[in-house]
């Protein structure tokens, strides 16, 4: 019920449709053209569908002669679609310390590339506690090896930076289209 009254409240149809002497109306079965409102009402009448005013700012008001149902599913469906082909993507997070031993690193360095040949973003940070912060360039140095480990399959969106306790690299796929 709620839904219904929302749309309703987007489009005036038939009567609803005040304020106005004359309206141009398209539509199919209907010569386009600008006619006056009890007009255009008697034409959407005769043909029995309603008159759904589409363009109310415009001068004269674009007014179409359509079923107001079947006009509601057909636009829900289009923004169905549209939203389906838009790409989500994903971020995968990895998390280094300063001082990370090589089989971590490893181990680490093996999750970031499953992530990329599956298709995500993976964002890589060094997480700098208390002292540690004294290790930046470490912290540098190990997100810069990461990506040369991994510039055969990913390229670099942004290079390592500093935020806050976090060092921060952003990493997605190659591109396999050619």
């Amino acid at each position: 019920m709620i839904n219904r009254k929302k749309n309703e409240e987007e489009h005036r149809i038939n009567e609803k449709i005040r304020g106005v002497k004359e309206v141009r109306l398209v539509g199919e079965n209907v010569e386009v053209g600008v006619y006056s409102i009890e007009r255009a009402l008697a034409i959407a009448d005769d043909l029995e569908l309603d008159l759904v005013e589409i363009s109310p700012n415009a001068e004269p008001p674009v007014c179409r002669v359509v079923d107001y149902q079947k006009f509601l599913y057909q636009r829900k469906k289009r923004e169905k679609e549209i939203k389906a082909k838009t790409v989500k993507m994903v971020v995968k997070e990895i998390r280094f310390g300063p001082q990370t031993d090589e089989h971590d690193y490893n181990f680490k360095l093996k999750h970031a590339q499953s992530f990329i040949k599956d298709g995500y973003k993976v964002r890589a940070f060094v997480f700098f506690k208390g002292r540690s912060i004294l290790f930046k360039e470490q912290g540098e140095v190990l997100l810069l090896r990461l990506a040369s480990d991994l510039e055969e399959i990913a390229k670099v969106d942004s290079l390592p930076v500093l935020e806050g306790k976090r060092m921060v690299i952003t990493l997605s796929p190659k591109s396999t289209k050619k």
